[in-house]
């Protein structure tokens, strides 16, 4: 395949790169990365037919030559973009805009017009430094569960990287004065058949990242409480199990604390539905503020909250309880001009030697919470301590709660 050919079909794989990048963002992934990569394939697309244009017509002008460079640096900056803006960073196209500026004004100097090599010497660290700023930032902020689909767009830039900083060896100590634009010499066929075969995996590797996010944010939909923003059942179900057996090896404690809303019903019955809702998020909010860092938090159905501590001791996790009775107490709710002011009861119960799952220790936290309500709720219960001596009432003869 000639080099024309090559830049030729590079055109074309541009160009289903960005029109992919749309088909996916249309087809209701919405995330908006997708359409910096489509921009960064429409970069590489332009790039390639302005190429194109300048081999097939002999025509060699500077503005064509500068328009080609900074649209192909340009493409790259775009997956760079990408990345960044997947990561939850600032795209920073402003930068973009101002090395493109750069390299478009490097241009008119003699020594970038004279010779093909000057531009490549000139411009290929720069497309180095952006591939290793996107293999750097996939590979520093990535977790275990993201790697596995950033690791071939980080090897890729790796790679593509690697190539480059051959080319730049080969030109400085072989010092090629005979190079042509888009000419049949080995570098040249090389850099882009390189280029072609990018072009190729990089549309494959975002699209393998894309299905990624969306597959962690199924998951997290399903572990996730859609109204409150923290775990669900099915989430402490997995996360205490695993937990639980982790601390039977290590034979370290393992602390569940159960709370609800006191008097939830009469809120829904007085104020609405929607207001009783507005009160779950909100002792939600005021719990994870008080309780960040220290446990996982599970919203286990209706008014009723969990949460698990591992490698804790006994007066931290009753600090902790404290602290979410407390906060609830005091920040009453302002919605629709009405004050709603709530309690919670709390029950807090650690594992025991002789426990078979991690269910026995939520059962007793349970307990500890029918404790704290059946004497005088707004109050915390250990159990094991306060309900040592407490025998829970028949269901009947029960405060409501």
């Amino acid at each position: 395949m000639d080099p024309l050919t090559l830049v030729m079909a590079s055109a074309l794989v541009a160009a289903v790169m960005g029109a992919s990048m749309v088909l996916l963002y249309r087809a209701g992934s919405a995330y908006t990365y997708l359409l910096d990569w489509a921009l960064a394939g429409a970069f590489f697309m332009v790039s390639s037919c302005i190429a194109v244009f300048v081999v097939k017509f002999h025509v060699g002008h500077v503005l064509l030559l500068a328009c080609m460079n900074v649209l192909y640096i340009a493409g790259h900056c775009g997956i760079l973009i990408g990345v960044r803006r997947h990561l939850g960073l600032r795209p920073r196209y402003d930068l973009l805009a101002v090395l493109a500026a750069a390299v478009f004004a490097l241009h008119a100097l003699p020594y970038t017009q004279a010779e093909v090599s000057h531009r490549l010497l000139l411009f290929t660290p720069i497309v180095a430094g952006v591939n290793l700023s996107v293999a750097w930032l996939l590979w520093r902020r990535s977790d275990a569960d993201a790697r596995s689909a950033y690791l071939p767009l980080i090897v890729l830039e790796a790679c593509f990287m690697l190539q480059l900083s051959l080319r730049i060896v080969y030109i400085v100590f072989d010092n090629p004065t005979s190079m042509t634009f888009i000419g049949a010499e080995f570098l040249q066929t090389v850099g882009s058949l390189c280029v072609l075969l990018f072009l190729i995996i990089v549309t494959m590797c975002c699209a393998l990242i894309n299905t990624r996010q969306q597959e962690m944010a199924l998951r997290h939909a399903a572990l996730t409480d859609a109204l409150t923003g923290w775990l669900n059942r099915r989430a402490l179900n997995d996360i205490a199990r695993r937990e639980f057996r982790r601390c039977r090896r290590t034979a370290t404690p393992l602390f569940l604390v159960a709370f609800d809303i006191d008097l939830f019903k009469s809120v829904n019955e007085r104020y609405g539905r929607s207001v009783g809702d507005a009160a779950l998020c909100h002792v939600a909010a005021l719990s994870a503020r008080v309780l960040h860092g220290y446990g996982t938090m599970f919203r286990t159905g209706g008014e009723e909250f969990a949460v698990l501590f591992a490698d804790a001791a006994l007066v931290d996790v009753h600090e902790a309880a404290q602290r979410v009775r407390d906060a609830v107490a005091v920040s009453p709710l302002l919605v629709r001009g009405h004050v709603v002011r709530m309690t919670v009861s709390v029950g807090v119960a650690s594992s025991e030697p002789g426990d078979v799952e991690w269910e026995d220790s939520l059962r007793r936290a349970r307990e500890a919470l029918c404790h704290a309500k059946e004497h005088g709720r707004n109050r915390v219960s250990v159990h094991g301590m306060e309900t040592r001596f407490w025998k829970r009432q028949p269901a009947a003869e029960r405060v409501d709660a």
